[in-house]
């Protein structure tokens, strides 16, 4: 694996946990007053899905990697 695939790789994971953890927080968050109410199936789905949908438009381009950089 070359350098900038590498930098891609470590770029768009990094990205992909971050919005699968904000989903996490935003699902839990709305959808439960207390833990125990906490549907926590959908919360893996939703969060699941989001960081999946993150890694697909990370393939567009991600700016934390320039074109110089490759």
């Amino acid at each position: 694996m070359n350098e900038k695939t590498k930098k891609w790789l470590r770029a768009a994971l990094v990205r992909a946990v971050r919005t699968t953890a904000q989903t996490a927080v935003a699902t839990i968050g709305t959808t439960a007053v207390t833990i125990g109410d906490v549907n926590w199936l959908m919360v893996l789905s939703a969060s699941g899905l989001s960081g999946i949908l993150s890694l697909l438009t990370c393939m567009a381009g991600l700016p934390e990697i320039s074109e110089k950089d490759g």
